[in-house]
């Protein structure tokens, strides 16, 4: 693939913030390919920019890009290999459609290192995401799903069930949704509530209940969490500190700025994070764990 005139101009600029931010490891747990029309290019200008030194591919499904054009299995397998220094890669299917399980398992098998981004019109606690559970644990990998209400893995009350049912499985949590409730009084139909947080929703107690569930502080979902009411981050980044991990989710092609939610999450963390660390637990050595991967 071509490098283009605004890839070139990305690229400098990315590399000299590199230099300036140092070696600071950083771990994405999710990105997509062609996000939103974004060549390949573009992207790795993009993630050079926000310093990640690992960044985690998550493919659509057959049927669907996953709501924003994503690129599928094929496409995120043949970036890992084009730049296996930079990117792992997720396995992915619509999990209700025939042979569903037979994608999972001929890409895990090819290398891909979890399951995801699970976001499609299914109940939480369905047979079909109890099929996605047992792929995983048959092979070791987590899961990452995208809970947003009367959308995707509806009936996020229920997940504890899932959870329960699969201990061996990591899940992680993403999204409108799984964010929204970390608040005790969150409103199910809010994806982007402003107000201060009760500490107890949903998602704090399956946090904190349950050792095989993780959050994935990606998008503007993971951003507003942490940005709505700041004492609070400062809580839940400690009190979670074992279980979030730092992911980007944005489509931009410059990888800082306002407009860039992966670098401004990045800032949030380093600036809420009450201890360093703290930070690099979010930034690299949770994922290094949950995912089994190293930074380099």
């Amino acid at each position: 693939m071509g490098v283009t005139p605004l890839s070139r101009r990305v690229f400098l600029a990315s590399a000299a913030a590199g230099l300036a931010r140092g070696s600071e490891t950083v771990i994405d747990i999710h990105q997509h390919t062609n996000y939103a029309g974004r060549t390949d290019d573009e992207l790795m200008a993009h993630q050079r920019a926000m310093g990640v030194t690992r960044t985690v591919l998550l493919p659509a499904g057959s049927k669907y890009g996953l709501a924003v054009g994503a690129g599928g299995n094929e496409s995120v397998v043949a970036l890992a290999k084009r730049r296996p220094e930079s990117f792992s890669f997720f396995a992915n299917e619509v999990p209700d459609m025939p042979g569903a399980r037979q994608v999972l398992e001929k890409y895990l098998k090819a290398g891909a290192i979890g399951i995801g981004e699970q976001k499609f019109a299914v109940d939480c606690d369905s047979p079909a995401i109890h099929m996605v559970a047992e792929v995983a644990e048959e092979f070791g990998v987590p899961v990452l799903l995208h809970f947003q209400q009367a959308a995707y893995n509806m009936g996020i009350e229920r997940f504890h069930l899932v959870a329960e049912k699969h201990p061996r499985v990591s899940f992680i949590g993403h999204a409108q949704t799984w964010w929204g409730n970390i608040d005790r009084n969150h409103d199910q139909t809010a994806m982007y509530p402003k107000t201060k947080v009760t500490p107890g929703g949903i998602t704090d107690r399956l946090l904190s209940d349950y050792s095989n569930v993780y959050g994935d502080l990606s998008a503007n979902s993971g951003l507003n969490a942490l940005l709505r009411d700041e004492d609070h981050a400062r809580e839940f980044l400690a009190r979670h500190q074992d279980k979030l991990m730092y992911g980007s989710d944005c489509d931009d092609r410059v990888g800082e700025g306002a407009a860039c939610s992966g670098a401004r999450c990045l800032a949030a963390v380093r600036r809420l994070a009450p201890n360093s660390e703290i930070s690099e637990k979010i930034l690299h050595a949770n994922a290094e764990r949950v995912l089994k991967i190293h930074a380099v």
